[in-house]
């Protein structure tokens, strides 16, 4: 008997958080047509980047325009049927900040809803594990470029030192 082979697709996304007047980082969550929540994706357009595809796919189903990338966070993969088709897909994720900026859902990608959900709310409100731990790994990143963008504040903020006289001859 012949194992069906799975066929592979590939796709993006992106993590999107804000940070709330605290500091507190809120993460952007959609609900699709299915009534899932999770986080914008979709297909690789022909000769896209991984990055290129989250950044537009995101766009596309959130209206967010002023998306800062910053940085890869995982490929995932599952293995689901879809329409008598056995299916491997891979998606990388790539964590995105939005400073501002109105979030919509696009109705026309079946997007129904979108929410700004801190860390521990949105990893109730998913629907998936395995978006669960990329969330997790976005908000361990988001969390490092707070301290070190806290750090770089406070170190442009403290006076220079003074040059040191030079040297008698």
């Amino acid at each position: 008997m012949s194992k069906k082979r799975a066929e592979r697709e590939v796709s993006a996304g992106g993590i999107v958080f804000r940070c709330d007047a605290d500091g507190t980082p809120r993460f952007l969550l959609i609900k699709d047509s299915y009534q899932h929540w999770g986080f914008p994706k979709g297909h690789l357009e022909d000769g896209e980047s991984p990055v290129v595809a989250a950044l537009r796919e995101t766009h596309e189903e959130t209206g967010l325009e002023d998306l800062v990338v910053q940085g890869p966070i995982r490929i995932i993969d599952w293995h689901f049927r879809f329409r008598g088709r056995y299916i491997h897909k891979f998606c990388h994720f790539f964590l995105f900040e939005s400073r501002d900026g109105e979030c919509t859902p696009q109705v026309a990608e079946g997007i129904t809803a979108v929410r700004w959900e801190p860390l521990e709310s949105a990893l109730e409100v998913l629907s998936y594990d395995n978006a669960r731990g990329v969330l997790r790994r976005g908000a361990e990143m988001a969390r490092t470029l707070r301290a070190v963008g806290e750090g770089r504040a406070q170190r442009r903020s403290e006076p220079m030192p003074p040059e040191p006289a030079p040297a008698p001859q």
